[in-house]
């Protein structure tokens, strides 16, 4: 899919929330396996449920951002899934969500993709511990997932009814869900309609209008407060519901629906709040990255101030240091977490993650200035890089910086196929490749403040 900017990159002054953050729903998108747009389309049609139900304007505020932001945590089981399903998580996460709500559907699926391609063995024991523990397994998941998202959303300093609609997502009307098994009215009326919205977004983009109406309906008193499936089926009858999920202007006709209050600046204390959170879902993917955004975003900064970069434009390093690998959100942990040397279609998608990392940011049009220095902090000054090819005439001084700090930190904490690294020795091996990956100004500021 093509990317494009909502907004020119010096239209700071006049962002909105709702542009910010639908276009950073994007990120999750990625992470959870779903055709982009996902929490769009889905913030699209709760939005519309909202107002059927004559939802007072702060209530479909907080319903709106309920509704974009509903996956924030969903990054943090994503190591969890890949471990105990032995497989992709981003496309188990995908299938998962299509299959239907019977014992026997649920059952063939995961049967059907645990440890798929394993040694029978391994397989066998892989499906026996998922069968033994089954419950136990998705109290952990969902858990994870609920409180990371609403804790998230917390520090971006969203309401309570925001934070509790996203941490009670995975509840049933009928008492069936998680984390609570809350029932009936106890559970939070915007945790009610994302679940209900994003049920509709992935059977319609998986099998079109009819199978969303249809599967809304089966669910209905068991899944879905009934109530809510009349308000679906009310606004469901109308063509615009429809033709605004395919329309390729929905971003803009999303933040229309936007209440008006909400259409403020967005300062540059926010912007630090925001690429924080994400930086926190980026490390959330896999335990061998945990805390690694904000170390590289904190060396970029002490490196920025070392080499004279001026403060104002170190608060902008900071922020792309901290996103620059938001496009492992759409790499597989199978991938992130392998103990091994990454096959050549393996490390094809990993190389991917930097392509996904200027189209994510590239589409931000407050932050789409910063999408090109963090999305190239894997090319080389020798051109032997990755996604583009760049040479030392076409990289500037801030994505030197993110490289190296990415480089050091990477040697300095554990990864999957070996150890941490001493200073001493990720020096020695950083110094090395003065002159083909590194700056030879970065390495000596390095020095000074690693």
């Amino acid at each position: 899919m093509q990317y494009q900017p909502i907004l020119a990159a010096d239209a700071r002054a006049t962002v909105s929330l709702a542009e910010l953050v639908g276009a950073f729903s994007y990120a999750l998108d990625l992470t959870e396996g779903q055709p982009a747009g996902h929490c769009v389309r889905a913030c699209w049609i709760g939005s519309h449920i909202g107002r059927a139900l004559g939802l007072a304007p702060r209530e479909l505020h907080d319903l709106y951002y309920t509704l974009l932001l509903k996956d924030l945590g969903c990054s943090s089981n994503a190591a969890r899934i890949c471990a105990l399903y032995e497989a992709d998580d981003r496309a188990f996460k995908q299938g998962y969500k299509t299959v239907g709500t019977s014992l026997a559907a649920t059952l063939h699926f995961v049967v059907s993709k645990t440890a798929r391609g394993a040694p029978f063995g391994r397989r066998a024991a892989a499906i026996g511990n998922i069968f033994k523990n089954g419950e136990a397994i998705a109290d952990e998941l969902i858990l994870t997932r609920c409180t990371r998202g609403a804790d998230i959303a917390r520090s971006l300093r969203f309401s309570d009814s925001v934070c509790d609609g996203i941490y009670r997502l995975d509840e049933h009307w009928d008492g069936s869900g998680r984390p609570g098994k809350l029932r009936g009215d106890a559970i939070p009326l915007f945790a009610r309609i994302a679940l209900l919205a994003q049920v509709a977004d992935v059977f319609h983009a998986h099998a079109g209008r009819d199978a969303a109406l249809g599967e809304v309906r089966r669910r209905s008193g068991t899944w879905f407060d009934p109530a809510l499936v009349t308000a679906f089926e009310t606004v469901a009858a109308k063509d615009s519901l429809w033709a605004g999920l395919k329309s390729s202007a929905l971003d803009a006709l999303l933040v229309t629906l936007a209440p008006a209050e909400t259409v403020q600046p967005v300062d540059d204390d926010y912007l630090d709040a925001i690429a924080a959170a994400f930086g926190a879902v980026i490390d959330a993917k896999s335990p061998y990255t945990a805390g690694h955004s904000e170390r590289v975003a904190d060396f970029a900064a002490r490196i920025g101030a070392a080499m004279g970069v001026a403060p104002p434009r170190r608060r902008w390093l900071h922020r792309a240091a901290l996103l620059h690998d938001i496009g492992k959100l759409g790499v597989s942990n199978a991938i992130l977490d392998k103990p091994a040397k990454l096959d050549e279609a393996e490390w094809a998608q990993m190389r991917d993650h930097a392509a996904h990392t200027q189209h994510i940011l590239g589409r931000i049009g407050v932050l789409s200035d910063l999408a090109p220095v963090a999305a190239a902090h894997h090319e080389r000054l020798d051109g032997r890089g990755y996604p583009l090819g760049l040479d030392a005439h076409q990289i500037g001084r801030e994505t030197r910086i993110i490289t190296i700090c990415d480089f050091y930190d990477a040697l300095t904490a554990d990864r999957p196929y070996r150890g941490a690294m001493e200073r001493e020795a990720a020096l020695a091996i950083i110094e090395a490749e003065i002159g083909g990956a590194i700056d030879a100004d970065c390495y000596e500021a390095l020095k000074t403040i690693a």
